[in-house]
């Protein structure tokens, strides 16, 4: 709710500008006719069959096991990295709930370790601190947020430093390369990519289980239906999950994966007009190391400066801001776009300041991070990383369907905020 609204010459879109949404082609109806007319529309046939290929392929894994979700993906590789009820894990901190949550299905418990700046991932320097407080942990979740890789070598190192099962949550950053590797191929036997309905291919929805591990593929191909056993009648001898992907879906993934360096190339393409027609606004872009990593660009973020933010306040669920000259916040901006029909979204929340996590520990390169009125601040008063990012920092429509004239109606939205 702001205390002014603004005034923009800028006309509504008559269509709803979307964040990111599916971009279909055609070919994903003939597989999906090919499991209707063969009758294979269950969780078998040749459309799983080619679309594992595939993401082996493309990835360059050597096994894929396709999956009802993202989310069953990262279970099943929890499962595989051992957690035990009571086991710590740390996990990053600025993600979707859906990067910690499989923690807790196994009795895990997460660990948050808070955000760098070069790339508004897990920090390495973080990770070492909570290693020096819980030297005990034998897993690490890292997410590569927004498409953008984390530091993955260095987290990797830490990792086998400490004899940590690292597990890359690759769901936003598939097509994403960290030194001239795929992101999907860093964990230590488990990767995972999402087929959610906005990401940079769609199933509707869907996931995979990446490894490189022949045991490990069977294990999660088990558990995944229901665990049960080679034998001639329904015997079960271990607890499973109704979590394999139809080949209904997975005809639609298969449909998609010639696609999805187009889709790259249309979303870097959005990603760099904003920021070349941002830059003399008080903002800047979600960041990437140059020569390091090449996003996937997934979602085109922005952050407002410090000293160009206007008074925001946010509840759990509610926000309020005071417009002020020269000056906005996320809230204004995110305002503007909805009155002109046009989709943006928050930065994610950080975990740590989540009700459901807020007890968890919270580790941050300087100390422990808390939520609440002061005990989150560190040296000099300076907010943690990700609380940072998230007060200040929201995603802008990146949907690459989206139209230079119709980005460039976005891109006048947010310079009218800033006036």
């Amino acid at each position: 709710m702001a205390f002014a609204n603004l005034k923009s010459s800028v006309k509504p879109f008559e269509k709803k500008l979307w964040l990111s949404s599916p971009t279909m082609h055609g070919e994903e109806l003939e597989y999906i006719r090919e499991a209707f007319v063969t009758n294979w529309m269950s969780t078998v046939g040749e459309n799983i069959n080619e679309a594992e290929r595939l993401a082996c392929e493309f990835i360059g894994c050597g096994y894929a096991v396709a999956l009802s979700s993202g989310t069953a993906a990262l279970h099943l590789a929890v499962k595989l990295a051992g957690i035990k009820p009571g086991d710590k894990v740390f996990c990053s901190d600025l993600t979707f709930d859906a990067t910690v949550n499989p923690i807790v299905y196994e009795g895990g418990v997460p660990v948050l370790i808070d955000s760098e700046r070069d790339t508004w991932n897990m920090d390495p320097e973080a990770l070492k601190r909570a290693f020096s407080i819980y030297p005990e942990v034998r897993a690490v979740m890292v997410a590569n947020l927004y498409g953008t890789p984390a530091k993955l070598d260095e987290i990797r190192e830490i990792c086998d430093r400490y004899g940590a099962v690292l597990i890359e949550d690759a769901a936003e950053s598939m097509g994403a390369f960290y030194q001239g590797k795929q992101t999907g191929r860093f964990g230590t036997t488990a990767n995972v990519i999402s087929f959610n309905g906005n990401k940079m291919i769609t199933g509707s929805s869907g996931g995979m289980l990446l490894t490189d591990s022949r045991e490990a593929a069977e294990k999660a191909r088990k558990w995944s239906t229901q665990s049960r056993e080679n034998a001639p009648w329904y015997q079960h001898e271990e607890l499973g999950y109704n979590y394999r992907m139809s080949n209904v879906i997975a005809g639609v993934v298969r449909g998609q994966f010639p696609y999805i360096q187009e889709h790259i190339r249309q979303k870097k393409a959005i990603y760099m007009r904003y920021k070349e027609r941002l830059k003399d606004l008080p903002v800047s872009m979600n960041p990437y190391i140059e020569g390091v990593m090449e996003p996937n660009f997934w979602l085109s973020c922005i952050l407002v400066d410090r000293d160009a933010m206007c008074r925001q306040v946010r509840s759990e669920k509610e926000a309020l801001y005071v417009r002020e000259a020269g000056k906005s916040c996320p809230t204004e901006i995110l305002e503007a776009l909805a009155q002109h029909n046009a989709e943006g979204r928050p930065i994610w929340k950080p975990m740590h300041m989540q009700p459901i996590y807020r007890n968890n520990p919270f580790i941050t390169a300087k100390g422990n991070g808390r939520a609440g009125s002061n005990a989150y601040r560190e040296n000099e008063g300076q907010m943690n990383v990700a609380e940072d990012i998230f007060e200040r920092g929201l995603c802008l429509p990146s949907d690459n369907k989206m139209t230079a004239g119709q980005q460039e109606r976005v891109i006048e939205i947010i310079k009218a905020c800033f006036a």
